[in-house]
This record gives C-alpha cells, sequence and structure tokens, in this order.
C-alpha cells in the first residue's frame, strides 16, 4: 500500500487519540459491559447491547487509526530547506482575486483537513492547483463554487 502524507502534528494527533481508545476508553467499556452483564438476561439487556456496540465502534477505531499511522509519511516541514515554493506541510497566503482578500491555508493530509481552521487537504482542488507552484504566481482553480483565480502573496514554513 502506498504511503500516505500526514504532518507531524496529524500523527501525533492520532497517536493521542489512540492512546485515548486503548488506555482509557477500552477498560471503560470493559467495566461497563461486565457490570451490564452482571444484571442478568442478556438478550433485553440494553445496556448491555450499547456497551457491546461501543466497544464495536471504539475497536473498529483502534483500528482504523493504526492502519492509518502504518501507512503514513510523516513530513516534518521544519526540517526542510525554506523555499517559495508550495509543497505538502507549507502554510500558504492567497490572495483572492474575485473576492479581493487574503486567505490563508495549511496544506496537510487528508484526516488532517479543516477548511475552518484553514487546514486544507492535499488533494481538495485548490492544494492540487498550488503544489509546485512560487510566490508571485496566479493560480486559477475550478471549485466546487466555480472557477476561482488566487495570487500566492507568500509561502511560510511552519
Amino acid at each position: 500500500m502506498s504511503k500516505v502524507p500526514i504532518t507531524v502534528a496529524g500523527a501525533e494527533k492520532l497517536r493521542d487519540e489512540l492512546k485515548q481508545l486503548k488506555n482509557v476508553d477500552r477498560p471503560r467499556i470493559t467495566k461497563a459491559i461486565a457490570e451490564a452483564r452482571a444484571h442478568g438476561d442478556l438478550k433485553e439487556n440494553a445496556e448491555y447491547h450499547a456497551a457491546k456496540e461501543e466497544q464495536g465502534l471504539s475497536e473498529a477505531r483502534i483500528r482504523d487509526i493504526e492502519a492509518k499511522l502504518s501507512n503514513a509519511q510523516i513530513i516534518d516541514i521544519s526540517a526542510m530547506p525554506k523555499s517559495d515554493k508550495v509543497i505538502f506541510g507549507v502554510t500558504v497566503v492567497l490572495y483572492d482575486i474575485e473576492a479581493d482578500k487574503q486567505v490563508r491555508y495549511r496544506i496537510v493530509g487528508d484526516d488532517e483537513a479543516d477548511i475552518s481552521a484553514g487546514m486544507l487537504s492535499v488533494s481538495a482542488p485548490i492544494a492540487r492547483a498550488l503544489i509546485g507552484k512560487r510566490e508571485g504566481d496566479e493560480v486559477d482553480v475550478i471549485t466546487p463554487n466555480g472557477p476561482r483565480s488566487y495570487e500566492i502573496v507568500e509561502v511560510l514554513y511552519i
């Protein structure tokens, strides 16, 4: 399977969630199942069925995170030589020509993306159009809301 890019912060967030699931949630769920079992008849025991469902979801999430981390290519942007070129992990300041305003995005992995927080997925149309471009370049992007034009104002390695 091919490696999937992820930032150092994104990998750390996944590791923290995995630690929480394994060390806190898993024992709590196991205890809830044991308590529900003690109530007797499991066929009509809603607490037992709810705890078993939560256990299934939690274990699925653990497997998902472990798979993501095993296939992750962790990219530390702070260790890379700085340039004016847009690459994965950089923060890019753009001038939106149509809206006449500046926007700022960090290009991150798919699992880290949160557009409201300025975290743009590397597979998003804007990010794909920006990768490889340099400060001062103008970029035309076909977005779900129609074509947009941006000028790359600054590339930040932070």
